[in-house]
C-alpha cells in the first residue's frame, strides 16, 4: 500500500469514507494525558466499534465471516484483516488473513468482491505464531551482537597491524580481509531478512544462519 498511517490506510479503503458510517468517536474520557493528546483520543476512531466483530459479505450479499483482529505492519501500515469464516460458510473454523485492499466499504457494510465460498475454503489458515516472532528477534539480535564483535575484532587488527612485522602485516591483512569479507555477506543476508519482515522472514533464515556462522568462525580465527 502507499498510504504510511494506519488510518490513512482506511480511508484510501473507503472504511473511513464517506462521513459518519465508520467514522467513530470513542467519547469524553479522563485520562493523565495532556489537553490536547485528550482531544486526540476523544475525536479518534475505535477499531472496536467501527472494524472489529462486523461482518464481511460478497458482492452479492452473502455473509462469509467477520473481522476478528487487524495486522499492522512494522511500518506502521494496515496490512490485513483476519476474518473468521466459520459458521457463515458451512465449514468449521477457518480464520483467513485477507489484504486490507480487497475489502472495501460499501453503503456501510464490508464487501469484499469476487469471493465465493469456495475461493475462501482454498485460502490458506492463518495462525498465531508468537514462537516465531520471538525466533526471529532472537536471530536479529544474534547477528547485531556477532557483527559488533566482528568491528570490535577490525580494530585490533589495525592496531596490531601498527606495530607488528613485515610477516605479521601480511597476516593481519588475510584475517581482516577474510573477517570484511563475512561481515558484508551477513549484513547483505540480515538486510534482505528484515526487509521481508516478520511474515516472510523465514525464506532467509537458512541464509542468515550459515553467514552468522562464518562470521563466527572468522572472528574466532582472527584471535590470537
Amino acid at each position: 500500500m502507499n498510504n504510511t498511517f494506519l488510518t490513512a490506510t482506511l480511508v484510501a479503503t473507503g472504511l473511513l469514507g464517506g462521513g459518519a458510517a465508520w467514522a467513530q468517536v470513542a467519547g469524553s474520557t479522563t485520562t493523565s494525558a495532556a489537553p490536547t493528546e485528550s482531544t486526540q483520543v476523544a475525536m479518534g476512531w475505535s477499531a472496536k466499534k467501527a472494524i472489529l466483530g462486523k461482518v464481511v459479505y460478497t458482492e452479492s450479499g452473502q455473509p462469509i465471516g467477520k473481522v476478528d483482529d487487524l495486522i499492522i505492519s512494522p511500518e506502521k501500515n494496515l496490512s490485513y484483516f483476519i476474518v473468521g469464516a466459520g459458521g457463515f460458510v458451512g465449514i468449521g473454523r477457518h480464520d483467513v488473513a485477507i489484504p486490507v485492499s480487497q475489502i472495501k466499504g460499501v453503503n456501510g457494510r464490508l464487501v469484499m468482491p469476487g469471493v465465493t465460498k469456495d475461493v475462501l475454503k482454498a485460502m490458506p489458515e492463518f495462525s498465531y505464531t508468537p514462537d516465531d516472532e520471538a525466533q526471529r528477534l532472537k536471530l536479529q539480535a544474534a547477528v547485531e551482537l556477532e557483527m559488533t564483535h566482528a568491528q570490535d575484532r577490525l580494530v585490533e587488527l589495525e592496531k596490531k597491524a601498527a606495530t607488528a612485522t613485515a610477516d605479521g602485516r601480511r597476516q593481519l591483512a588475510q584475517q581482516k580481509a577474510a573477517l570484511q569479507t563475512e561481515l558484508k555477506s551477513l549484513q547483505a543476508r540480515a538486510a534482505e531478512m528484515n526487509k521481508a519482515g516478520a511474515r516472510r522472514w523465514r525464506s532467509f533464515e537458512a541464509n542468515v544462519s550459515a553467514a552468522l556462522a562464518r562470521l563466527h568462525k572468522a572472528v574466532e580465527s582472527a584471535i590470537g
